[in-house]
């Protein structure tokens, strides 16, 4: 089982919201934790470290991707001419990979200095990933981290502008290639389509869109409370929800189904 958190925002985090999900994890012992961007509010040190700390407490395997919060927004000089220095100085590349027992995840970053808060995929990119996803072991589910998500429904207010440029191409040539689903954050609430479905890709296996909330940050979404999503190696995904009362994640039973 893989932890998906996302949008910790930390600058805004909840101290209760981070020891829960210590104590989750030291419970379910997931196999890895997976962060889909946004680990800080405005990009300073002291938030990275903070990030640093946490997710070093959980005292699992984990991978980080950028989201548009993990770059300057109002130090011009380090936004057009560094902008992912501090994000580098604590969590490294943009772009790892995780293999666990049961999952192969590639992380994907989506974030550019003009495209930040929609996002963009670069032909190269997409090459890159296809060639790894052809080359990754065939008994493992393989899912892809973007900060941004590749669909929201055509209702949303946020529309295609959250969805990164060449997001839909990208789906094409990687569903081909094996891709089991993309996990991501950005709009700070939970949902799961199947990709494969709505686009018709053309895959044997459902190609899930794994939309997380925030996990840890007071910046919640029209109410909604703090939550996470787990993701099982037969192709449930979970969300537990912050719980006042016991202040504890719980599984929420009422979770909506894969939306086609």
């Amino acid at each position: 089982m893989l932890l998906h958190l996302s949008d910790l925002h930390f600058g805004t985090e909840q101290q209760a919201c981070i020891e829960a999900i210590q104590q989750f994890c030291v419970i379910h012992s997931p196999e890895a934790v997976i962060i889909s961007g946004d680990l800080a509010q405005r990009a300073h040190y002291k938030q990275f470290f903070a990030c640093r700390q946490f997710l070093d407490s959980l005292k699992l395997p984990y991978l980080t991707v950028p989201g548009n919060h993990d770059i300057p927004l109002y130090h011009l000089w380090n936004r057009l001419f560094s902008p992912f220095a501090r994000y580098r100085l604590f969590f490294g590349d943009l772009e790892t990979t995780l293999e666990t027992q049961h999952f192969y995840i590639i992380g994907v970053n989506s974030i550019r200095r003009r495209y930040h808060t929609r996002g963009h995929i670069s032909l190269a990119q997409i090459q890159a990933i296809q060639h790894r996803l052809k080359h990754a072991p065939v008994n493992k589910i393989k899912l892809i981290v973007a900060h941004q998500p590749f669909y929201t429904p055509p209702d949303d207010p946020h529309s295609i502008k959250d969805c990164p440029m060449l997001g839909r191409l990208a789906l094409d040539v990687w569903s081909k290639n094996g891709l089991n689903g993309l996990l991501h954050g950005h709009l700070h609430q939970s949902a799961v389509y199947d990709l494969n479905q709505i686009y018709h890709l053309g895959a044997k296996h459902p190609v899930l869109d794994i939309h997380a909330g925030t996990a840890t940050s007071s910046r919640l979404h029209r109410g909604l409370a703090n939550s996470f999503n787990t993701i099982h190696t037969s192709g449930t995904v979970d969300q537990y929800v912050f719980d006042q009362a016991s202040q504890l994640f719980l599984l929420n039973t009422n979770s909506a189904e894969v939306a086609e």
